[in-house]
Order: structure tokens, then C-alpha cells, then sequence
């Protein structure tokens, strides 16, 4: 499809049925009520399923993705990244200045609280933290948006928006103390469709882990007509994988089929589909599949650049071409794999980038609110990991002077 192109509508051939009772009685909850029902009546069943399992797994010690169980020291650095932070802060400090005292309790959280790690893609509030944008006055929502577009690049902004945009728009389908720049802090913005974990340490930003997705990817009526995200995306990574060499392509497609009988259990899921590294699986272990990078031609090398380009979008351009500098020095340990077709335009897939420093994943999925059973090219999940503890700002946070202060006592045990 060329990211260019305008909204197909292909989706409405899959709208669901609004009469059944999934939809009736969601029209009638709040997403507080909504998600009260769904932990406490346990429905749908493999879903209240998945929510206990993330729960065990966030009670686990932080360690980070990795390739084979073991963290890989010293890949990342402090460095003056250009970030604005004199204006972010202000901007932060704007937003906390108008919170209500009780607002302000939900929402300021020490960075190294469990709370940080709690962002989750679907559309239930299953971490009932912060301060909900449809809650909150006018004013309030304003300023975290203008902290948003603050910290974000505009391309990066844009397609947050537009993002939250389509979400919408798929909702009328089926009807403490101020942060300051020499501490670390972040925020966690997240929701349906888009997920963004941001970490800020003076002048350097780390947007880790972070997850975008769209069902339908377009919007073809009404004031945000036009509308569409994760097109590039798609289409770089089709371009890629059709510059490679047939014994390439071969190494590369490690599964035919989206839902693959030669897939072991649980390499597909429900939830996730073929995505390894969405919520709550901060401590993964990815093992490398797929064709190395730096085997690769000149062509297929400068795609997979610029697929990761697409990927860093959110940061300031300063930040994204350093992070890209820094993940194509590791060329010699990336790796590019594919699940799915890639004879056509049309074709239905997965592919996964890999290496010390980044994973990137694209996947095209089956309905959850439209019908269709399997994946289609209108509903996209893309993710952005860190791996090596990278996530979350954790590795950089270990190398801030003064941070851990191993010989710390409770000053009343010394009198």
C-alpha cells in the first residue's frame, strides 16, 4: 500500500454488530464501571487470564529484554542528546500546578515505582494510575498535551494525535514536588492504541518502551478525514524484505503463516499475536532469529535504516539520529526476521528488527473490535523496546552520580 495513498475504507466490510451485548452494555459504562466489570466478573475469560498472568510477571525483579537471559553491560552512555528541558520542565511544572491535590496523589510516582512499568495496550483500565484525559477539565488536558508536544518531536507529536484520533474515531464506529532537570523523571502516557514510556535526564530523553497501534489505520470520514498512521512502517518493511536474495528471504521468514502450525506453544497468543515484546514482558528473553543485517547489500542496509528512522520518530531530531547512529553500529549484530507473505502489495505480516541496543516489531492483526478473524492490513501494532535494561531509562539511570547510595541508613537507627 503507499503510505500516500488515501483512506481505502477496506475496514467497513468487518463492522461488528452493535445490537450484541458486548456493545450495548459497554455503551452504558464508564471505562472506571467498564473495567470494575471486567475484574470482577472475570470476562471475556482468556483476557481476565491474561491480566493475572501480567500481574505474576510484574511481580518479578526488573532485569530488561534480552537475547539469551543475560544483561549485556556498558551499551549505553550519558550524553548531551539537545533535548529542551528547560522548556519540558516548565511545561511539566504547568500541568502539576493545576492538578487538584487529590489528582496530584494519583499521578506523581517515585521513578523507581512499580507503577511505571504499568502501561497496557488495550482498552480496558486495568492500571487505574495518573489522571484520565476524558476526567479532567479542559485546562488540564491541555497541558499535558502541551507536555507531550513538549517532549516529542512534531513528527512524533503528529502521530501521537493522530493516533488518539483514529482511536476515537473507532469509538464512534462501534458508538508531589516539580520536576527539575538535574534529577531523572518521566511520564507514562498511555491507552488504547498508543503507550509511550518517557524518560528524562537533563538533556537526554529515552522514549522506551513504547507501543502504537490503530484499528481501523484510517480515517475516512468526518473533520479528521484523511487520517492514516503506521503506513511507512508497513511499507518499509515489505520493501526490505522483498530487496532480499531469494536464500536471504528464505533465512529471513522464520514462519509462512501468521498462525503457523510449526510454531511452538504460545508463539501466538491472542492477545499479542506475534508480538513478543508488548506489555508487562520487561524481562523477556527474545532469542535472534532471522538473516544477519550486515550480510545484507547496501540496499536492504540503508531500508533497514530508514525503517528504524520511522521507529525513533518520536524523538527529537537530535536524539533520533544519535539513536540511529548507535544502532547502526551494530549492524554486525542485527537481525531482521519475517513472518507471513511478501509476494504482493497486499501481503499480511510480521517482521521483528533485533539487536543489543533496539527491537523494533510490526505486526498486522486480526479484529478485536471489527470482525475480521484474521490479520488485515487496516489494524497495525508496532512496538519499540531497549533491550539490555535500556528500557524505562534503567541503564542510564545506574550510571547518574549520586543516584544509589549503597550506604544508606535510616538516620533514627543511628541515634
Amino acid at each position: 500500500m503507499d503510505p500516500e495513498a488515501a483512506p481505502s475504507g477496506e475496514y467497513r466490510k468487518y463492522l461488528p454488530d452493535l445490537s450484541i451485548p458486548r456493545f450495548t452494555t459497554m455503551k452504558q459504562q464508564s471505562a472506571h464501571v467498564y473495567a470494575k466489570d471486567f475484574k470482577e466478573n472475570h470476562g471475556p475469560p482468556w483476557l481476565h487470564a491474561l491480566y493475572t498472568h501480567w500481574l505474576k510477571l510484574l511481580s518479578e525483579p526488573y532485569k530488561g529484554v534480552t537475547s539469551d537471559g543475560n544483561v549485556r553491560p556498558n551499551l549505553f552512555q550519558l550524553q548531551d542528546e539537545g533535548i529542551p528541558i528547560d522548556a519540558i520542565v516548565k511545561a511539566a511544572t504547568d500541568l502539576i500546578s493545576q492538578l487538584t491535590p487529590q489528582e496530584l496523589a494519583r499521578t506523581m510516582h517515585h521513578i523507581d515505582s512499580p507503577e511505571w512499568r504499568t502501561w497496557s495496550n488495550p482498552e480496558f483500565l486495568l492500571s487505574d494510575k495518573g489522571i484520565r484525559l476524558d476526567d479532567v477539565t479542559p485546562a488540564v488536558r491541555d497541558a499535558t498535551m502541551a507536555l507531550l508536544k513538549a517532549i516529542l518531536s512534531p513528527e512524533g507529536y503528529e502521530k501521537a494525535v493522530s493516533a488518539m484520533r483514529i482511536n476515537g474515531f473507532l469509538g464512534e464506529l462501534v458508538d508531589g514536588k516539580a520536576p527539575i532537570d538535574t534529577t531523572p523523571w518521566g511520564i507514562s502516557f498511555y491507552g488504547h492504541h498508543l503507550c509511550l514510556n518517557i524518560f528524562l535526564y537533563r538533556s537526554q530523553l529515552i522514549i522506551s518502551p513504547w507501543f502504537t497501534g490503530a484499528e481501523p489505520n484510517e480515517i475516512d470520514e468526518g473533520p479528521y478525514k484523511g487520517t492514516k498512521i503506521l503506513r511507512k512502517e508497513e511499507a518499509l518493511g515489505l520493501k526490505l524484505m522483498q530487496s532480499l536474495s531469494v536464500a536471504q528471504q528464505t533465512t529471513a521468514q522464520i514462519y509462512k503463516q501468521m498462525k503457523d502450525p510449526a510454531m511452538p506453544p504460545g508463539r501466538w497468543n491472542r492477545d499479542d499475536q506475534r508480538h513478543l515484546c508488548g506489555a508487562y514482558r520487561d524481562n523477556r528473553v527474545v532469542p535472534y532469529e532471522g538473516v544477519l543485517v550486515s550480510d545484507l547489500g547496501p540496499e536492504a542496509q540503508s531500508l533497514v535504516s530508514q525503517t528504524l528512522a520511522e521507529y525513533f520518530l518520536y524523538l527529537p531530531q537530535q536524539a533520533r539520529d544519535m539513536r540511529l547512529k548507535q544502532a547502526q553500529q551494530y549492524f554486525k549484530e542485527t537481525y531482521f526476521c519475517w513472518i507471513g507473505d511478501y509476494s504482493s502489495s497486499n501481503s499480511i505480516f510480521y517482521y521483528r528488527i533485533q539487536s543489543p541496543v533496539v527491537i523494533i516489531e510490526f505486526d498486522h492483526h486480526s479484529g478485536v473490535f471489527l470482525t475480521n478473524q484474521e490479520p488485515q492490513r487496516f489494524h497495525v501494532h508496532t512496538l519499540l523496546r531497549t533491550p539490555n535494561q535500556g528500557d524505562y531509562g534503567m541503564a542510564l539511570k545506574a550510571l547518574i552520580p549520586g543516584e544509589v547510595e549503597q550506604a544508606w541508613v535510616w538516620e533514627e537507627d543511628l541515634k
